[in-house]
């Protein structure tokens, strides 16, 4: 088959300005964000974000205004209880808390009040002030380094411009209203939009903008609709009636394909399809090898709500809950008391089975004003995480306690995440230990015997896991900062993203170091980055030796599938081929050929 055309977006922007016609099988490539594959021709939403314009006010003019922004946020909270109302579909209404999220928001203090005093003491129109409002939330999250606490931003981006099109008097096209099998395409779509798309007549969509963990994505992902996002300017590029085919697994767009490349596809979406049907039968087996070895595989979850999701899919227990949702978009800190709420929440709808509490991962300026911190050169390695709750001493017993009060009602396992060296955990188990003191005083019942582990997610804390090993109960692999930190890769920096490698020799050895010296103490070791997620490299780290497997729920089968068709020896002697082996590439195309041969039904595809 021919290699499809590929070209900048640049220059196929500048080419559709002059021609009204795509060259055949034109390559774009973006995020695949939902996996499938969708052929069909576009339906274009207008979802381009609200231009607006600053002005100042006469003091005469500063009520109606304030009014009308008030207005639009009632509107919008009603609008979003509609669509609340009309989910139907028992799928849907498990993510009815991104609705509630985007509900809480519009509540929000800062969002509200910040908007108003502007055009108070500001004396600029409601659009104006409303922009200054959110582009200081945006930046507050673009600081963030967690990739998918960062994509919390398209949450923000959403509700601005349902509260921008509602004050400017805007309405907006709904995706109710499309009456034949499409692909959208859109700049941006917001949850709200997703959860109203007719899974009959939607079969996919393709966005400018967005990141692979919004809750857009995840929503795709959970419904089964294929999706490829930022891709930059693919709203303004497709023509109408173009044929496209979009793959969410790779997050390629092929349009205008040649009949061969379509047949290619079509057998591609069957194949794929039929997969998937396989997958779902591996829901509720035990991710045991042949050979009876047990890896147990949890999901990583934000809220109480996903917990539903978490179980649908075969997840046993939380093995990520990030704490940090309870501290966003809010002038000051969660209370104890709201703490231990929203975690006892998640520990009671997850019984019988584990929930591991990441204790706070964001840097003090993030959500607590009061505190200023001075802005950082490179915030990813600045006072973030453990460093901070350190600092912030009074802030980080509240947490202790909060989670260590959610242990009386199941399962809970806390772990301390960036942590660099021996240290650090023992100045976090010495405060932890005044919190259990304390409650103990106060006759306050908790889990005396939780067990606590870090995340090892820094080089150095890979070159002394022997040492670490001593200090926990368990440890938990973050690959996505492990690998960017050893390899010195901006994951999210274009120029360099394709150096982002989690086969090169050095992680490979890295992981193996870590799963040595926790075995060498006896105590579980767990991954909860995306690696884990990804069936490719499930054979890879069960022959590393990894108890423990966590990720987004609709990921579990998949990696089960894979566990359940191999041995621990299969796997042993696998890695010690590919540790033989000197570059990434090397591996990689090793591990891709390995694979294909033993699973040529899940690798063996076209265009895998």
């Amino acid at each position: 088959m021919p290699t499809p055309l590929s070209l900048h977006l640049g220059t196929l922007l500048k080419m559709v300005s002059v021609k009204t016609e795509i060259a055949q099988d034109t390559l774009l490539i973006g995020i695949g964000a939902s996996p499938g594959i969708a052929i069909g021709q576009p339906f274009q939403v207008d979802r381009v974000r609200m231009v607006t314009v600053e002005r100042r006010l006469a003091r005469e003019e500063v009520a109606g205004e304030v009014d009308s922004f008030l207005e639009a946020v009632q509107l919008s909270k009603q609008q979003l209880e509609e669509v609340k109302a009309a989910v139907s579909d028992a799928e849907m209404a498990e993510h009815l808390y991104i609705i509630d999220t985007h509900l809480l928001i519009l509540e929000d203090q800062m969002l509200v009040d910040d908007t108003v005093a502007l055009v108070r003491d500001e004396l600029i129109n409601a659009e104006g002030a409303l922009k200054r409002t959110l582009d200081k939330f945006r930046q507050v999250f673009d600081r963030i380094e967690d990739e998918y606490l960062r994509d919390r931003r398209t949450d923000i981006d959403s509700i601005g411009e349902r509260l921008m099109r509602n004050l400017m008097g805007q309405t907006q096209q709904s995706l109710c209203d499309i009456d034949r099998k499409a692909i959208v395409v859109a700049h941006d779509l917001s949850p709200a939009d997703t959860m109203q798309m007719n899974r009959d007549k939607i079969i996919g969509f393709v966005t400018d903008v967005g990141g692979r963990t919004s809750h857009t994505a995840i929503l795709a992902r959970s419904m089964g609709i294929p999706a490829v996002i930022g891709m930059e300017t693919i709203s303004t590029i497709v023509p109408r009636g173009t044929l496209m085919i979009i793959d969410g697994s790779s997050g390629m767009v092929i349009l205008n394909p040649t009949e061969e490349t379509l047949q290619a596809y079509q057998e591609k979406k069957a194949a794929y399809e039929k997969r998937q049907t396989e997958y779902l039968s591996f829901t509720d087996l035990l991710a045991e090898t042949i050979d009876g070895h047990r890896v147990v595989l949890r999901g990583n979850v934000e809220l109480a709500d996903e917990v539903p999701l978490a179980q649908r899919y075969g997840a046993e227990g939380v093995g990520l809950f990030r704490s940090e949702f309870l501290f966003l978009n809010r002038p000051v800190p969660p209370s104890e008391e709201e703490q231990v709420q929203g975690y006892r929440a998640v520990v009671e709808a997850m019984a019988p089975h584990s929930v591991t509490i990441r204790t706070l991962d964001l840097g003090g300026d993030k959500f607590v004003p009061e505190i200023n911190l001075a802005d950082e050169l490179n915030p990813a390695m600045g006072l973030r995480a453990v460093r901070f709750s350190l600092k912030e001493r009074r802030l980080f017993k509240a947490q202790l306690r909060a989670i260590l009060r959610a242990s009386a009602f199941g399962q809970v396992r806390m772990m301390f995440p960036m942590i660099s060296g021996i240290a650090e955990i023992r100045d976090c188990k010495a405060i932890l230990a005044e919190a259990q003191k304390e409650l103990t005083e106060e006759g306050a019942p908790f889990d005396a015997q939780m067990p606590i582990g870090i995340m090892i997610e820094i080089p150095s804390a890979a070159i002394v896991a022997d040492m670490l090993a001593s200090e926990v109960d368990f440890f938990s692999v973050g690959t996505n900062d492990l690998i960017q930190y050893l390899l010195a890769v901006d994951r999210g920096n274009e120029h360099v993203a394709y150096l982002y490698e989690p086969l090169h020799p050095a992680v490979l050895r890295a992981l193996r170091s870590i799963c040595q010296a926790a075995r060498d103490a006896g105590i579980p070791v767990s991954m909860c980055g995306e690696m884990a997620a990804d069936p490719f490299y499930s054979q890879v780290l069960l022959g590393l030796g990894f108890n423990e497997l966590s990720m987004n729920p609709p990921d579990v089968p998949r990696v089960k599938q894979i566990l359940r068709q191999t041995t621990c020896q299969q796997a042993e002697l696998l890695l010690e081929k590919l540790l033989l082996l000197k570059t990434a590439s090397e591996v990689s195309r090793y591990l891709e050929r390995e694979m294909a041969s033993r699973f040529p039904d899940i690798f063996g595809t076209p265009f895998s």
